[in-house]
């Protein structure tokens, strides 16, 4: 077996270098690129923190160089290095709907768009989440902030009327 170098992201942090260095890289198979893209969007059902790399990788599948297989490449590697790791759930008494949301303002690089995202847990078990890039550029972080918690605000009403449904 092959000792490969592991990382600790899942993807660097510098988008901007991924949209650079494509520019001037070479093409490479797109076939190969899709079947990796795919294995790797099929992992993010039980693996929901490379979903940000993947995602942004995915959006790469017009023009693809070389530099998005290399780094389509380093996620396989983190993978790798966490293949032991793993969630513990406990049980208590107290089942209680939380969430987190979270966003950051004009990140794209190619288009200064945000993302937001939330995720909900009832209990110890994570029940919901998504990301999603805005439609359109916000002006201020104040207004990013506020598409964002908007968003969440109305899955927060959503969930527990979905949960009372199936009781």
């Amino acid at each position: 077996m092959m000792d490969y170098m592991l990382v600790v992201t899942p993807m660097e942090a510098n988008l901007k270098k991924l949209h650079d260095s494509a520019i001037s890289s070479d093409l490479v198979d797109l076939t190969m690129y899709q079947q990796l893209i795919g294995s790797q969007l099929y992992l993010v059902n039980t693996k929901s923190y490379i979903f940000y790399a993947v995602n942004a990788l995915s959006q790469h599948m017009v023009e693809l160089r070389q530099v998005h297989w290399v780094i389509s490449k380093h996620v396989l590697r983190y993978l790798r290095g966490i293949i032991g790791y793993g969630m513990r759930y406990t049980s208590n008494n107290e089942v209680k709907l939380e969430g987190f949301r979270d966003s950051n303002w004009a990140r794209s690089v190619v288009d200064k768009k945000s993302t937001y995202g939330c995720c909900f847990s009832l209990g110890s078990t994570m029940v919901f989440w998504f990301s999603k890039k805005h439609t359109s550029v916000e002006l201020s972080t104040t207004e990013e902030e506020y598409i964002a918690a908007c968003a969440a605000s109305k899955e927060a009403v959503w969930l527990p009327k979905l949960a009372v449904e199936w009781s």
